[in-house]
């Protein structure tokens, strides 16, 4: 048997937030956090990113709203939730229960949204954090994504720094031309860590009707299909900013994870992996552990920015 590295050895800080390890839930793919509690022991985990926050409840798009692809899935679920309040209210007396981080991920339609919902969790004992989702749209701009234009990053990210002390993680979108770009625009206006990558815009279509499979026409694209893509985007944003980039996109495995480690993350997100597998996380973190005692590594971090480039000798 494999002899595991004690557990200090996996332990990670992300802008101030101190993690027991690298391996987080990924918004929207792990409910609010409790759905799963009577099936895996939630203090295993690094961190649980909730399913993402408007200030009010929002119903969501029409269905269906997800589609299986042939490695992963789309969905269109349209940002539903239950709205800030009602979450502090019913969920978040459960999850202060563990001894987990518990990261909400926010969202809003305007920058003001934002520094609002950023002010009500400043002062929310049990939230630790904050990821913003930028990937909605401006609706002061037309509807274009705010995650798709540096200033408009940068205005979203000063506005939730302006309202809160707690660590601010911006999660990047694909859907750009420069994610590179877009990161140092966040990391300039204050972000702590960025997030790397939301899902990549896609559709499917049946083609004995003619009609699209999901209500909403597109909706976004997760899973193994879309690892090659987000690694490459996690790599460059490493080298671009100077704070701590956290992996996302296609992590089904240990050896997923390291890769995202690897190419400059400090930490990873889980996200499709959990509807395969509910206990994905947990097998994740035993795994890299494993990894950790076959390479003789003595801390996690060792692994961060480790690629070695050049020709391969295999």
């Amino acid at each position: 048997m494999t002899h595991l590295p004690p557990a200090e050895t996996m332990d990670v800080e992300i802008g101030g937030l101190r993690l027991k390890n690298p391996v987080m839930t990924a918004s929207g793919t792990f409910g609010y956090g409790v759905e799963l509690h009577d099936i895996m022991d939630l203090n295993r985990l690094g961190g649980i990113v909730v399913k993402g926050l408007s200030l009010t409840p929002v119903p969501g798009n029409p269905p269906p709203r997800i589609v299986e692809t042939p490695c992963g899935m789309l969905n269109a679920i349209g940002l539903e939730n239950i709205g800030i309040e009602v979450f502090v209210r019913e969920k978040l007396p459960v999850l202060k229960g563990y001894c987990v981080p518990v990261i909400a991920n926010i969202y809003g339609t305007t920058e003001e949204e934002y520094g609002e919902l950023a002010r009500r969790i400043d002062s929310i004992d049990g939230i630790d954090a904050i990821e913003v989702n930028i990937s909605c749209p401006n609706v002061k701009a037309g509807g274009v994504a705010f995650g798709t234009d540096p200033d408009s990053a940068a205005a979203v990210v000063e506005a939730v720094k302006n309202h809160t002390g707690k660590t601010v993680i911006v999660k990047l979108s694909p859907n750009v031309t420069s994610v590179a770009l877009i990161a140092k625009s966040v990391a300039a206006a204050g972000a702590d860590a960025v997030s790397l990558v939301n899902t990549l815009t896609g559709m499917a279509i049946d083609a004995e009707t003619r009609r699209p499979k999901l209500g909403n026409v597109t909706g976004g694209l997760s899973g193994p299909a879309i690892k090659p893509v987000a690694l490459r985007m996690v790599w460059e944003v490493a080298r671009a900013v100077d704070i701590p980039v956290i992996g996302i996109g296609g992590i089904m495995t240990a050896a997923d994870a390291v890769e995202f480690m690897i190419a400059g993350a400090s930490a990873v997100q889980v996200g499709t992996a959990s509807f395969v597998n509910p206990r994905a996380c947990i097998d994740i973190i035993d795994g890299m552990a494993d990894y950790m005692a076959r390479h003789d590594i003595a801390h996690v971090r060792g692994l961060v920015g480790s690629l070695v480039l050049g020709s391969s000798s295999a």
